[in-house]
């Protein structure tokens, strides 16, 4: 199994900035990707930003510019910096993890942390 712990969610107001991390624990032989997804009040979850191994990042179009993502691939952790936050970015940030337990393509695992609440006040 994998285990996600986040941290660095909290209060702030429009325009501050937050650092969101994750650090990943567990069977984990190889990990092909990192990031962060988002869930606001009534709405479905969304992609905030995912960082692969290559060092390739996808990220949501309403991010783009403010938040920035970082990966340790030794420590298997990985920061989202969030800037310029706006009462939009309000929601549970959650990190997951995919990649493989062991050699075999059979292993594939694909965790998600408890998630960390954001708040943004206007």
């Amino acid at each position: 199994q994998v285990q996600l712990v986040e941290s660095g969610g909290g209060l702030v107001q429009a325009g501050g900035s937050l650092s969101l991390s994750c650090v990943a624990s567990g069977s984990i032989f190889s990990m092909v990707a990192m990031g962060w997804y988002r869930q606001a009040p009534g709405k479905q979850r969304e992609l905030v930003a995912v960082r692969n191994s290559g060092g390739g990042t996808e990220s949501g179009d309403s991010v783009k510019g403010r938040f920035t993502i970082f990966r340790d691939n030794a420590k298997n952790t990985v920061i989202l910096q969030v800037n310029n936050l706006e009462p939009e970015d309000t929601g549970v940030y959650y990190c997951n993890a995919r990649g493989y337990s062991t050699r075999s393509t059979y292993s594939v695992f694909d965790a998600w942390g408890q998630g960390t609440q954001v708040t943004v006040s206007s």
